[in-house]
This record gives C-alpha cells, structure tokens and sequence, in this order.
C-alpha cells in the first residue's frame, strides 16, 4: 500500500469528522449558547462555513490527485461527493449569504427552505464519505 493509498484511506474520514462536527455539532448548538444573539449566530456561522468548505475543497483535490497515483475503484462516489460540494458552494450557498446578509441589516425575513436543501446535502455528502471510507476499506 503506498502514499497515495494512504491518503485515500485517511482523508474521507478526516472529512466526515470535520462536517459532522460542524454541520451537525457546531452550528446547532451555538445559537443555544448564552448570549448569543441570531446577529452573532449568523457572523460564526458564516466564517466557519466559509472556513470548512475551503478545507473541504482543498481535501477534494487532495484525494483526487491520490486517485490519479492509486490503484483503485470507487471514483464514481468520489465525483459524487465533489459535485455536491460544488453545488453547496456554488448554488446554496449564494441565497443563504443573500438572505443572511438581510438578516443581519435588520431585515425580518421569513424562513427558508434553502437552508433545508442545504442541511439535506450534508446529509447525503455524509453518507457518500461513509460509503467511499467502506469501499476504500474493502478493497485493502
């Protein structure tokens, strides 16, 4: 097994860890923290998301130059993964900056539905990284 191979068994569990932890864990729970307003809520919300979705670019490109060096199947969940990301930055995100920035100046605005659409690719970007980890893993 090699460097590359390597990468592919490490950097789907490194990136799950990283969005249950902020999608489901994190953003969550700090509107519950004391004093926290929805104007600071919306402020960390925002630079952490900003900050994952960076890492999570950067963890795409890495594990897919491994799949150029590795002997290996499973691109198809890779590319998956990838254009739901794309799609989350891309598409999602854009009307959620739009309606938070509304927010924040003061605007009463109803709820979204954008927010769920996000909310449910997470979902589903979770458990394509746990599939491609399973198929990594079965293919050792």
């Amino acid at each position: 097994m090699g460097f590359a191979r390597d990468i592919q068994l490490v950097v789907p569990i490194f990136w799950l860890g990283m969005v249950i932890a902020i999608s489901f864990v994190e953003a969550p729970l700090e509107f519950r923290a004391p004093g926290v307003t929805l104007a600071i809520g919306l402020g960390i919300g925002r630079k952490v998301f900003a900050a994952l979705n960076i890492v999570e670019v950067v963890l795409a490109v890495v594990l897919s130059v491994a799949w150029l060096y590795a002997d290996t199947d499973g691109w198809l969940l890779l590319v998956l993964v990838s254009t739901i990301l794309v799609v989350q930055v891309a598409v999602v995100r854009p009307p959620l900056t739009k309606r938070s920035n509304r927010v924040l100046a003061g605007e009463n605005v109803p709820c979204s539905k954008i927010h769920f659409v996000y909310i449910a690719l997470e979902v589903v970007k979770v458990l394509l990284l746990i599939a491609l980890t399973i198929d990594l893993v079965g293919q050792i």
